[in-house]
C-alpha cells in the first residue's frame, strides 16, 4: 500500500506511439476531436473581437456563478528559501466588464464551433453627383418683349374709317372675332398699316380668320400676332419696277489710211498706226542729217 503507482503515466505512455526517448523531457500531445476550433492570427489578435473560453457559462445567470463555493483557505506552510514568493513582473489587466450579447448555443458534441465571422471591409461612400444643369431654360425665365403694333405713315380718316369698317366685319366671318371697341381703337392702326401697303380687305380678312385654332382662347392676341408677323412690305414704285438701262458702247468708223490705203477704225481719217510710226521715225532721221 505504500508503493505509489502512476497508472496514468503508465496508460499515456502506451498510447504514445514508436519508441520513448531514454532521457530529456517527454512531451505528450493528443490530438483534439471535438469541442474545439482553429483560429487564426488575424482573429485571435483582431483589437474588436471579445473572446470568452466558456460560452455556455453566459447562460447562467449572474447570481448562480456568484454563489459559486469557494475552498477555505488552510494552514499554510513557513515559506523556504525555495519557495519565496516572487511577483508577477507583468501581471494581467483586470477584465473590463462588457455587456452580456445574444445567448450563444452550446455546440453539440462531435461539432466544431463555428467560426467567428470576419467583418467585410465597408465601402467609401460615392463621391457626390454633379450638379445638375437643366438644358431648357425654366419656364420662369424672362420672354423677350413683343413686338409694338405697325403704325402707318398718316393715319388718314380715310383709312381709319376702312380698317373700324373691317375690323369690326369679322365676326360676321367668324364668330369668335366678336371685338369691343376699346379691341377694335387699338387694333385699327395696324390694319391700316396694310391698306396703306395696298393690301386688299379681302386679302387682309382671310389672313386674320383663317385656320384658327380650336379653341379660341384669346383672339384679340391672335389678330395682334398676324397683323405684326404677316405684314407685307410696301410695293415698290413704278420707277422701281423699270429695268435698269444698258451702258452704250462708242464704236468708230472704218476710216482708210492715206499712205497703205489700209482700213481702221478712228474718229477722225489719216494714216494707221504704222504708218504715223513711220513718219515719226523718218522725221527723226532728217533732223539727225540736218
Amino acid at each position: 500500500m505504500d508503493t505509489q503507482h502512476h497508472t496514468a503515466l503508465t496508460r499515456a505512455l502506451a498510447e504514445v506511439p514508436g519508441p520513448l526517448p531514454t532521457s530529456g523531457v517527454i512531451h505528450i500531445t493528443l490530438p483534439h476531436t471535438d469541442r474545439f476550433t482553429v483560429v487564426g492570427n488575424h482573429l485571435a489578435q483582431h483589437p474588436d473581437l471579445i473572446f470568452c473560453n466558456q460560452p455556455a457559462a453566459l447562460l447562467c445567470p449572474r447570481s448562480q456563478s456568484s454563489q459559486t463555493p469557494v475552498a477555505a483557505p488552510g494552514p499554510q506552510a513557513a515559506p523556504g528559501p525555495s519557495q519565496t514568493h516572487v511577483p508577477d513582473p507583468d501581471p494581467d489587466p483586470a477584465p473590463v466588464p462588457v455587456p452580456p450579447g445574444p445567448p450563444v448555443p452550446p455546440v453539440p458534441p462531435g461539432t466544431s464551433a463555428p467560426e467567428t465571422p470576419v467583418p467585410l471591409p465597408v465601402a467609401p461612400p460615392p463621391p457626390p453627383a454633379p450638379p445638375f444643369v437643366p438644358l431648357v431654360p425654366p419656364p420662369t425665365a424672362p420672354k423677350p418683349p413683343r413686338p409694338p403694333l405697325p403704325q402707318p405713315g398718316a393715319l388718314t380718316p380715310e383709312l381709319d374709317r376702312a380698317a373700324t369698317a373691317l375690323l369690326s366685319d369679322l365676326r360676321r366671318h367668324a364668330p369668335q372675332f366678336t371685338l369691343s371697341e376699346g379691341d377694335i381703337r387699338h387694333l385699327a392702326p395696324a390694319v391700316a398699316t396694310w391698306l396703306e401697303r395696298d393690301a386688299h380687305p379681302d386679302t387682309i380678312r382671310r389672313t386674320l380668320t383663317d385656320d384658327l385654332p380650336q379653341p379660341l382662347r384669346h383672339p384679340v392676341k391672335l389678330l395682334k400676332h398676324r397683323l405684326t408677323a404677316l405684314l407685307p412690305p410696301p410695293l415698290p414704285g413704278a420707277c422701281e419696277l423699270v429695268a435698269p438701262a444698258r451702258p452704250r458702247f462708242v464704236v468708230s468708223p472704218f476710216q482708210t489710211c492715206d499712205d497703205c490705203d489700209r482700213a481702221f477704225r478712228s474718229a477722225d481719217p489719216g494714216c494707221c498706226r504704222d504708218c504715223r510710226e513711220t513718219r515719226a521715225h523718218r522725221g527723226e532721221d532728217v533732223r539727225a542729217a540736218a
